[in-house]
């Protein structure tokens, strides 16, 4: 069964207040309505990684999160307190979008033993949705002589309380340790090869020689998203390149890099200080002086909301009032690689560049998926077998019968459940059911985890969902629902819309985790979009100022007419 779609939810932002101690939340689940909300974004990966030490492509493809915000004064006590580490010798670097500054790096290099320590600070503010919040990152390095990484400190605070990753490399065996204010987890990866981060990768440049036309691949390792993806670098010729620190032109090599598909501009200097980094996304760093570069500007232009800016307009003959009316959908993708498999399946089909979308109420179950039960395991930051996790999802289908049903029964839930609200955050499942506070990164992340300890196979999706004639870019779970006759299938379900299940605008472009989740940055700013075709439910009519077109009857509504000296309200029909 569905749920009552409700007719304006696409163009209201208001939400109602979750369940307090004293009204049960599984019945509030199901009782209470939430209008639907604008969308956020794994967020809007135009702006969705806070840049490191090293290139601002390799924080960018790190944090494919982070950034969220719009502008603050930066300078506090506590900052202060925060930043107090750094000497003299301390590279700052002011970060700007779009020719407006959203922020700052502190990086520094300091001896350690028989290596060195590299530290970074940085704080980022945008504004997403109209809401203006800031986050703190952290990292700190200890790499060898060769600048070889050894172990790594990473935070990220949005302001519910931070995340801390702290990994430990032995040759190719990584030990990560993941603490939240709900506690800690550890364990043990194999990598291809010994990681770096992109935090000391201007160092490593620098040691291994900065020549004109040298290449190099080496494995960077994102601990925002906790996953290890090649970077391969060109060294350009040197050239002269102002500097704001040094008030004139500084020697740099122009290095070209490729990260998860993202491409980057830097003048690194010989001594592996970057000067500058570009980004074809519009995300730019420079160094400064420290004052220059903790000084946030505000201005009515540097306040646009990141995430409209970021939306996708498609080209597109017939208007779309409500997205749930859309039973199927042709549309040509240009600018993009759609050469990823995510692209195929659970009601898309991909011809060339042109991607059919069904309406999922239009799915049918088929030949059950042999790989289903991978998606009941825990993985980071989805801790499906938490205990907190394991006791809320009991609490959510609680006496409710069958897949289907527990499967909306948790999408109802998880909606009531949470704030809807923009974070900066790495979505960890615990962290989400602590604050129950979030967008569609963290509705998403505590379903599927729910889910899971239910015994509800359900996997992430990231992409694009259509509102107010716009695609922003978005993110849902998908369940497994198995049938009695052993056949079953992949269902869309949308738990920050309250959509079940989701609504056929919504266009999934990658699966999985962050570091999944980042192969959709690419298409910043480069994808364009045009609806050949949309088919829409029967008896569908277009919403004109929140009344049918075709309903021809009078307004009855009393209008004010002159009596002596006061108005009175007199029926329409006795009005002369």
């Amino acid at each position: 069964a569905t749920s009552p779609e409700p007719r304006a939810r696409a163009t209201s932002t208001s939400h109602e207040p979750r369940a307090t101690s004293h009204e049960p939340r599984a019945t509030a689940a199901f009782d209470r309505y939430n209008p639907r909300v604008k969308i956020l974004r794994p967020l809007p990966l135009a702006v969705t990684r806070p840049i490191s030490l090293g290139l601002l492509l390799a924080w960018l493809a790190t944090m494919a999160v982070l950034v969220n915000k719009s502008y603050l004064e930066a300078s506090s006590t506590s900052l202060g307190a925060d930043l107090a580490r750094y000497g003299t010798s301390a590279e700052w670097r002011g970060v700007y979008y779009r020719g407006e500054k959203i922020g700052f790096t502190v990086s520094q290099t300091v001896p350690d033993g028989d290596g060195f320590q590299i530290q970074e600070d940085a704080r980022l503010q945008m504004s997403l949705l109209g809401s203006i919040s800031h986050a703190r990152i952290r990292t700190s390095a200890r790499v060898g002589g060769a600048f070889a990484l050894r172990s790594f400190e990473f935070s990220l605070d949005p302001g519910t309380g931070a995340i801390n990753i702290n990994g430990r490399v032995d040759g190719s065996r990584l030990t990560l340790t993941t603490t939240t204010s709900s506690g800690t987890r550890s364990e043990e990866r194999v990598l291809s090869e010994p990681p770096m981060l992109a935090l000391n990768l201007p160092r490593r440049l620098a040691s291994a020689g900065l020549v004109t036309g040298r290449r190099y691949q080496w494995t960077i390792f994102d601990p925002a998203t906790l996953g290890d993806a090649p970077i391969r670098i060109g060294v350009g010729s040197r050239e002269l390149q102002r500097s704001m620190t040094y008030g004139r032109p500084i020697p740099a090599f122009r290095v070209e890099m490729e990260f998860a598909g993202l491409r980057t501009t830097s003048w690194i200097t010989d001594t592996g200080e970057v000067l500058r980094e570009e980004s074809p996304m519009g995300l730019i760093s420079v160094a400064e002086s420290p004052r220059t570069a903790r000084v946030m500007a505000v201005s009515d232009r540097g306040r646009t909301d990141l995430l409209e800016s970021a939306a996708i307009v498609p080209t597109m003959r017939q208007r779309i009032d409500q997205p749930r009316d859309v039973r199927l959908m042709r549309i040509r993708l240009d600018g993009a690689d759609l050469s990823s498999p995510d692209l195929q399946g659970v009601g898309q089909r991909l011809d060339g560049n042109v991607l059919e979308i069904v309406d999922p109420q239009q799915l049918k179950p088929g030949p059950a998926d042999p790989d289903r039960t991978r998606y009941l395991r825990p993985e980071p930051l989805i801790e499906s077998d938490a205990p907190e996790i394991v006791k809320e999802s009991e609490a959510a289908v609680r006496h409710v019968v069958g897949s289907r049903a527990r499967a909306e029964a948790l999408t109802r839930y998880v909606n009531a459940l949470l704030e809807k609200k923009p974070t900066i955050s790495l979505p960890s499942a615990r962290e989400v059911l602590r604050t129950k506070v979030g967008d569609c990164n963290e509705h998403t992340a505590l379903y599927v985890a729910m889910a899971r300890a239910a015994g509800i196979p359900a996997r992430i999706a990231v992409g694009l969902v259509l509102v107010r004639g716009a695609f922003y870019y978005h993110a849902w779970p998908e369940v497994y629902l198995d049938e009695p006759d052993g056949r079953g299938l992949w269902l869309p379900v949308d738990p920050t819309l309250n959509e079940f299940p989701a609504d056929g605008t919504h266009l999934r472009l990658a699966r999985g985790g962050l570091d999944k989740q980042a192969a959709i940055l690419p298409l910043v700013g480069r994808l364009k979009m045009t609806v050949l075709d949309v088919q829409l439910a029967p008896n569908s009519i277009p919403i004109l100022a929140g009344r049918p077109v075709m309903d021809r009857t009078p307004l009855s509504i009393a209008l004010p007419a002159r009596a002596g000296n006061c108005w009175t309200l007199t029926e329409p029909s006795r009005r002369r």
